[in-house]
């Protein structure tokens, strides 16, 4: 319990169930759990095995019917609406299987969206911040472009670095790779190992326990219990800090 009470997110009782036609269907089932500071999971499961409702949770899109979510100190389902809109804005960037790119901007606009949502720095800090985040993620020379005149992965790479846009402090990634060939798949994954070296923490929800193996850290879930919490070798392995651009340098 002591380390379920200093973790840098709590699940504490995490329990979810959904009212059906055909009966009550239980998501999450009592669910302790801790994911640390700065560290890189996987969460793995089919269809169905409660793996999004798991994200749902941790992101503040849904409540769960039992239980808390406690994120560096604060119980995330207690805040109001308008409080969780601040809140996820400042300490989550969410990243999707399908990009979720707006086609009539460029890259380097989809980059500065965020910014300019939270209304932080100037048009020109923001494109600043924007190019440089483009540049840790390997697409600053297609700045100019639209999202439909790049690949899949140089697209994936963008909404990365658009999470990454307020320098949140947690990346929630929902089958990341779940439209990219092998080679683009890997690149996002060492993008992430860098990430988590540099300080963020993340959590990736995917179906493919080889691209898990990448992770620090690899959570199992079925029928909406964790089955299996293991350490990820290859992970630790080809975890690196070679990427020297500081997030704090980039600041507003």
């Amino acid at each position: 319990m002591s380390e379920l009470r200093n973790g840098f997110i709590q699940l504490q009782d995490l329990t979810k169930i959904y009212q059906t036609e055909a009966g009550d269907f239980l998501a999450l089932d009592s669910i302790n759990l801790v994911f640390h500071e700065r560290e890189f999971t996987s969460v793995v499961g089919r269809s169905g095995s409660g793996k999004s409702t798991l994200m749902n949770m941790i992101t503040g899109i849904d409540k769960p019917t039992r239980g808390r979510v406690v994120i560096q100190g604060r119980e995330v389902q207690s805040l109001k609406e308008n409080q969780m809109a601040r809140w996820r804005g400042r300490n989550l960037g969410i990243i999707f299987q399908f990009y979720q790119l707006l086609p009539v901007l460029t890259l380097l606009e989809n980059v500065m969206l965020p910014m300019q949502l939270a209304g932080l720095g100037t048009l020109a800090q923001q494109a600043r911040r924007a190019y440089a985040l483009l540049k840790l993620v390997g697409v600053a020379e297609h700045w100019k472009k639209r999202p439909s005149m790049v690949s899949g992965g140089q697209q994936q790479s963008t909404a990365i670095a658009r999470a990454l846009a307020n320098d949140p402090p947690i990346l929630i990634a929902d089958e990341p790779t779940g439209n990219l060939g092998t080679r683009a798949g890997a690149n996002i994954m060492r993008i992430f190992q860098n990430l988590a070296a540099q300080g963020k923490t993340i959590i990736m929800v995917t179906h493919d326990r080889e691209l898990a193996g990448h992770a620090q850290r690899t959570l199992t879930i079925e029928d909406g219990r964790i089955t299996n919490d293991t350490n990820g070798l290859e992970g630790a392995r080809s975890m690196r800090a070679d990427l020297n651009v500081s997030f704090r340098g980039n600041q507003l």
